[in-house]
C-alpha cells in the first residue's frame, strides 16, 4: 500500500503513523475510511478500511491520499483539499493540483520499481 507524501489526517486520528502501519499490514480497523487515488478512473474514491480486506485491494493496492475516522470527515478532508486547490491553483481540479504536489513524480517512482 502507498501513500502520498503529504497525506491529508482527519482531526479525529490521533496516532496516524499507527493507523497507516496498521493499514499496510491490511489490519481491521472498524472506524477508519481512506481517501485513494483511483488511477484507472482518474479520480479520488473513499474507502472504509475493511474494504481493504478484500484480495482486490491486496493484489492491487490503492494510492492513499488520506485518512479519516469517518465517511463525513473523508468529505471534509476532500473539501480541505479543494479549498486549498482552488486557493493555489484558482481551481478545484484536485488531480492536477495533487499532482503538481508531487503525486506524478511517485507514483512514476513506483511504477518504475516493479
Amino acid at each position: 500500500m502507498k501513500f502520498y507524501k503529504n497525506l491529508y489526517v482527519g482531526d479525529t486520528i490521533k496516532k496516524p503513523d499507527k493507523v497507516i502501519k496498521k493499514l499496510k499490514k491490511y489490519a481491521k480497523l472498524p472506524n477508519i475510511h481512506v481517501i485513494a487515488y483511483a488511477q484507472e478512473h482518474n479520480r479520488l474514491e473513499i474507502y472504509h478500511s475493511l474494504m481493504l480486506q478484500q484480495w482486490y485491494y491486496k493484489e492491487h493496492s490503492p494510492y492513499i491520499i488520506g485518512i479519516a475516522g469517518s465517511q463525513e470527515e473523508a468529505v471534509g478532508l476532500i473539501a480541505q483539499m479543494t479549498e486549498d486547490a482552488v486557493s493555489q491553483t484558482g481551481q478545484a481540479d484536485l488531480i492536477s493540483y495533487l499532482f503538481q504536489k508531487g503525486l506524478q513524480e511517485e507514483l512514476m517512482e513506483e511504477h518504475q520499481k516493479q
